[in-house]
């Protein structure tokens, strides 16, 4: 995982390595938005797939391998900016 830009109270983009369960780059993206005293964040994920990758994904879960992890990064960004306040 690697930042490859960084805009504060704007965005975030990450590049992502897999080595497992097959070699792949991806980008993820956290957004932010003010909405009042708080702010939205959305995350993505992108990257270009070939068809065997495509097929391979029908039966894969990425939001299940990934998206724990993405879960416990934004609460624990929630949490380093609570106690900013």
């Amino acid at each position: 995982m690697t930042i490859i830009e960084s805009k504060p109270t704007d965005v975030i983009k990450i590049r992502l390595d897999f080595e497992k369960p097959m070699q792949d780059t991806s980008e993820a993206e956290f957004t932010f938005v003010p909405e009042g005293d708080k702010t939205k964040v959305t995350w993505s994920m992108h990257g270009d797939q070939s068809f065997m990758e495509k097929a391979v994904c029908l039966f894969m879960n990425l939001d299940k391998m990934v998206g724990e992890k993405f879960e416990e990064g934004l609460e624990n960004m929630k949490t380093v900016v609570e106690k900013t306040k």
